[in-house]
Formats: C-alpha cells, sequence, structure tokens
C-alpha cells in the first residue's frame, strides 16, 4: 500500500474512532473485536485490519471460512462481533436473533475467476466459447464444495451447456483444500471467487469468467447481537467501507458496494 493511500486510511479510521467515543465512552479502551466472514473477503479485510489496529488501538482476530459453514457456526452458538455473509444468509441470522437487527450493510462483490496449475498452458477464456473449450480440455477442475463461488460455477456450467460433460472432471473442496488443489497437482485448473484465487499458491490467474455467464458473490457485514463493543466494530465496518478502501478491494479482485 502506498504511503498517502494508508496515511488516508489512519486519517479516516482515527476520525470514526473519534466520532465513535464521542457517542459512547466505551472506545476509550480498546476492544477485541472477532470477524467472522467469507474466504472470499479474505485479501481485503487481512489488507485493512492492520491500518484500523493502529488507528484505533482496537485488536483483531479474524476467521474466513465459506458462507455456509458460518452460518452452521454461528447457529450453533460461537460467539463473534462482526460478520461479512450474504445477505440472505445474515437475513436468516438476524430471525434466528444471531445478529442485531437493522445492522446488515453493504460491504462488496467478487466475480469468479480461472486459473490454472503454475507453468502449465494458459488456454484462452475471454469469451464464453473459449471457456467452454477449456474447460472442457482440462483434465479436473477444482472448485468449492459449498462455497457461493461453487454454486455460481454450477450456474456458469449451466449456461455453457457443459454441466453433464464436466461432471467426471469436478473437484469439490472446502476452502483450505481448494486454496491447496492447483499446488499439490490435484487439479490443473480452478474455478473460485477472484478474491481467493488471486492468492492460490502454485497457480497462474487467468482472468475473470467473461461477462455473459458470469456470477457475483455479494457480500454484507452486520453487528452480532451479542457483541461486546457494538460502537467498535461500526468504527471498523465505516474503515473496511470508506471510500479510500475502493483501490484495495480492486487489488484483491473485489468491487466495494
Amino acid at each position: 500500500m502506498t504511503r498517502p493511500l494508508r496515511i488516508a486510511f489512519i486519517a479516516g479510521a482515527a476520525a470514526v474512532a473519534f466520532f465513535a467515543t464521542v457517542s459512547n465512552a466505551s472506545l476509550a479502551m480498546a476492544a477485541e473485536i472477532k470477524v467472522l466472514a467469507s474466504t472470499g473477503t479474505r485479501g481485503v479485510v487481512v489488507e485493512l485490519a492492520p491500518q484500523f489496529e493502529a488507528a484505533t488501538g482496537h485488536k483483531l482476530t479474524m476467521d474466513f471460512e465459506v458462507i455456509a459453514v458460518l452460518k452452521r457456526r454461528i447457529e450453533a452458538g460461537e460467539s463473534f462481533d462482526l460478520a461479512i455473509l450474504g445477505p440472505a444468509t445474515i437475513d436468516d441470522l438476524i430471525r434466528q436473533g444471531k445478529i442485531a437487527a437493522g445492522t446488515r450493510g453493504p460491504f462488496g462483490r467478487t466475480g469468479l475467476g480461472v486459473a490454472v496449475r503454475k507453468g502449465e498452458p494458459r488456454p484462452d477464456i475471454g469469451a464464453p466459447d473459449a471457456l467452454k473449450g477449456a474447460l472442457l480440455a482440462a483434465k479436473s477442475v477444482a472448485h468449492a464444495k459449498e462455497g457461493e463461488s461453487g454454486i455460481h460455477f454450477r450456474a456458469v456450467m449451466d449456461k455453457l451447456g457443459i454441466a453433464d460433460a464436466m461432471k467426471p472432471k469436478l473437484k469439490a473442496y472446502d476452502s483450505a483444500g481448494l486454496r491447496q488443489s492447483l499446488a499439490s497437482g490435484e487439479a490443473d485448473m480452478a474455478v473460485t471467487g477472484i478474491g481467493p484465487i488471486l492468492s492460490m499458491p502454485g497457480s497462474d490467474y487467468l482472468g475473470p469468467v467473461p461477462p455473459p455467464v458470469q456470477g457475483y458473490v455479494v457480500f454484507n457485514t452486520a453487528v452480532s447481537a451479542s457483541a461486546r463493543d457494538a460502537d467498535a466494530v461500526r468504527a471498523l465496518i465505516g474503515f473496511l467501507t470508506a471510500p479510500a478502501a475502493a483501490p484495495v478491494f480492486k487489488a484483491k479482485g473485489m468491487e466495494p458496494g
């Protein structure tokens, strides 16, 4: 991150913390904020977290998993302060009393991206027919077992008319397995959210799924109904979604808002 952008983030976070302190004296003490967030947001949150901590004195604990897994953990009673999940999931958790009503807000979205094992040929995927050919030519294609990106990938295959032909080639993974699937040699191609795919070890990023068949995973923020310091959580949300964060979103394969 460039020095001017870093300064902008620190200044922005300090302002957010200041106004929160005025409204609630609890921010005078450093808070510990536990974040449960989709793997699709990892790049953005991990990049910005140290800036927020430096500006406010608050400390973050972050855990990233696919939305379906995090939903089950929250329903089972796991404590947290901030959730960054899909809108429908958050609404369901609000109905269950796990998330505070009225706290859901926009975070960003990510499309699907395609990568191959590092050093392998880089097929053209710039148009639907080209992507179709590349998928059919692959020996094995890794994707998320439960994540929203896996749902969108299955929709892409349906749109391309290759869902049945692809069945023998597909390898479904949990988030940790998917991340390592190309580096381990278990798959020669992977399709998942652009954010996660940019950080996959042992991979060469080919680019996004072309617009006619692209699908987007949308993320919202929300405050836990039992947050330890709701004002500190709101300060974090304001920091992560500030206009100055837009370059970080772009660099990590996401669109803000």
